[in-house]
């Protein structure tokens, strides 16, 4: 039996002093539980991702050092920590620390260059002829491996196990995603029982830009059962009891009936194992369901995106709508309502009830709540412009007017007070356009940049349930959502109702059908042009857009990098 700590933290990309204070806070509470080897995420000593700050050097330096200073803490329990590494190139590196003393170091052998990741870009990966040793810890043979590494059902931990490895520690930085956590799941518990190996994941949390990482760290034991499962969205120690028999026996041919490998070098760590008087009771998080994994994912990255960058207050323009609803209600169990400002900004073409529904969202959340009308501005740009338009009927210009002044003093709001502004634009709009630039696309950050409208009600739903009485007002839930910028306006007078729209994006967003192709599996052709025309026009203004938490397979930014200039319509 060897006792595991998953050391589930969330440090700071660049934050060195910060993030080697945490990981010997996590390393004394694992050796005072009298763990064997305690495991942390990927790179924790710098922050994932690091992106061009590893081109630095003296940034990598000052890695080594942390490393160092964190190496000379260690006692008897062993240390699994991720760092960048270095020689004539630059690795993504595991250390193996024990007794004050580097060990043993492992470099990533598979680099992930797709979706959100650019490893390739900065590190070399580790090669076959770099030697992988084994390391003695407790009496048990262990190997180490980095997040992609583990993904390969022929790759460093089968091979690691077939030449020995009773144990594999696979720490990570691996960002959040709808339904992502049951197919790792589900991968993992598949790769212990395929390498008859006990395998523990240890998975970085917290918010990175438009990164979300939601922990929920997993132990397995050699024949796929799961022993643990950190919570999700939060810092946590985890420790588990791996039981560890002598199965290697019982590998002498791998799962796919070829020979194994010669043994690996085995580097003693420690052959003295605590011995523990009882087994610890398992600690199994149980996953959170699908809308509160999504808002709590929201929340994470909304909270860290602030407080990491030194705001400590928001503000958001109410318009009585679904979506700066929701947003509300995230910065609020983001930040705490005395962080939150409200704000609503109507104009002649603004109802009754949206300024109603804005303040009863206002007083449900106990936020604070100001109302200005944009009206002397908007017509004070009317008298302006009247000159030079003549005889025209600009309605479109005069509807991004009204946004744009409402722009203009959110943005007056957060200079003078040093509030950020967050911006309430959701994927289903942003996708086609459906924003005005430097007018409601203004802000510092865009919380639910990549959560399809549809979703957005789901979210709204559930934060009612979750509370029980009605925070979000259900006329917000219930009207036709509108922009409110010329007479009885609703959004589908420009757009496909939502439940049309959304399908169509995701195939063409998330999946990379073309227009062609989401005709073929039945979807109106006129209607598939059009959505998809419209998404690409509008790349250029996305472009402008700020960040904001990504939280499906494929989200704007990062993960999808399409050319502001291409004729292409498939």
């Amino acid at each position: 039996m060897l006792r595991v700590a998953l050391a589930q933290l969330n440090p700071t990309v660049g934050g060195l002093g910060g993030n080697l204070h945490k990981l010997g806070d996590a390393y004394d509470a694992a050796e005072a539980a009298g763990c064997d080897i305690v495991a942390f995420p990927e790179l924790s000593t710098i922050g994932y991702p690091p992106e061009d700050l590893v081109l630095k050097p003296g940034f990598v330096d000052d890695n080594l050092e942390v490393l160092s200073k964190f190496a000379e803490r260690t006692r008897r329990c062993a240390a699994i920590i991720g760092f960048v590494d270095q020689d004539r190139d630059l690795y993504n590196a595991a250390a193996v620390c024990a007794g004050g003393e580097i060990v043993g170091k492992y470099h990533k052998r598979l680099l992930p260059n797709n979706t959100v990741f650019d490893e390739q870009r900065y590190f070399t990966a580790g090669s076959d002829s770099d030697p992988i040793e084994l390391y003695l810890i407790g009496g048990v043979k262990v190997g180490v491996s980095i997040c992609e590494d583990i993904w390969s059902p022929a790759g460093p931990v089968a091979e690691q196990a077939a030449a020995g490895a009773e144990l594999n520690i696979n720490i990570n930085g691996s960002p959040y995603a709808v339904s992502k956590g049951e197919r790792r799941e589900r991968m993992l518990a598949t790769r212990a029982a395929d390498a008859h190996c006990a395998i523990v994941y240890v998975n970085q949390v917290g918010g990175q830009d438009e990164l979300v990482f939601d922990g929920g760290s997993l132990a397995f034991d050699h024949e796929g059962t799961l022993l643990a499962r950190a919570p999700q969205f939060a810092e946590s120690l985890t420790i588990v009891d791996v039981p560890v028999p002598p199965v290697y026996r019982k590998r002498l041919l791998d799962p796919r009936g070829r020979a194994t490998q010669a043994m690996l070098p085995v580097v003693e760590v420690s052959n003295s194992p605590v011995v523990q008087s009882d087994s610890l009771a398992a600690s199994m998080t149980e996953r959170l369901d699908v809308d509160r994994e999504l808002y709590d994912a929201l929340v994470l990255g909304t909270r860290d995106y602030c407080f990491k960058n030194g705001f400590s207050d928001v503000v958001i323009g109410l318009s009585g709508g679904i979506d700066s609803s929701i947003i509300a209600a995230i910065a609020v169990d983001a930040l705490g309502a005395e962080h939150v400002h409200g704000v609503s900004m109507p104009s002649r073409y603004s109802s009754d009830h949206s300024k109603s529904d804005a303040q009863q969202l206002a007083d449900a959340l106990e936020i604070e709540f100001r109302m200005i009308s944009i009206e002397p501005a908007f017509s004070a740009y009317l008298d302006m412009l009247e000159p030079s338009f003549e005889d025209r009927q600009p309605v479109l210009t005069y509807e991004n007017i009204q946004s744009r002044c409402r722009g203009q003093l959110l943005m007056a709001l957060s200079n003078e007070f040093g509030w950020m502004v967050l911006t309430t634009g959701n994927k289903s709009e942003v996708a086609v356009g459906y924003f005005t630039i430097y007018g409601d696309s203004v802000g510092g950050y865009a919380a639910i940049k990549d959560v399809l409208k549809t979703r957005v009600y789901d979210l709204c739903r559930y934060v009612n349930r979750r509370e029980g009485r009605e925070i979000i007002p259900e006329n917000v839930i219930t009207k036709p959502p509108s922009a409110e910028l010329r007479p009885d306006q609703r959004d589908d007078d420009s757009l496909p109702p939502y439940d049309v729209l959304d399908p169509i994006l995701e195939l063409y967003i998330e999946d990379d059908r073309t227009a062609g192709e989401i005709v073929e599996l039945g979807h109106d052709e006129e209607m598939v042009r059009r959505v998809t025309r419209l998404v690409d026009i509008a790349e250029y203004k996305r472009r402008q857009c700020p960040p904001g938490v990504r939280v499906s397979r494929k989200a704007f930014g990062k993960d999808r990098r399409m050319p502001i200039t291409s004729h292409y319509r498939g």
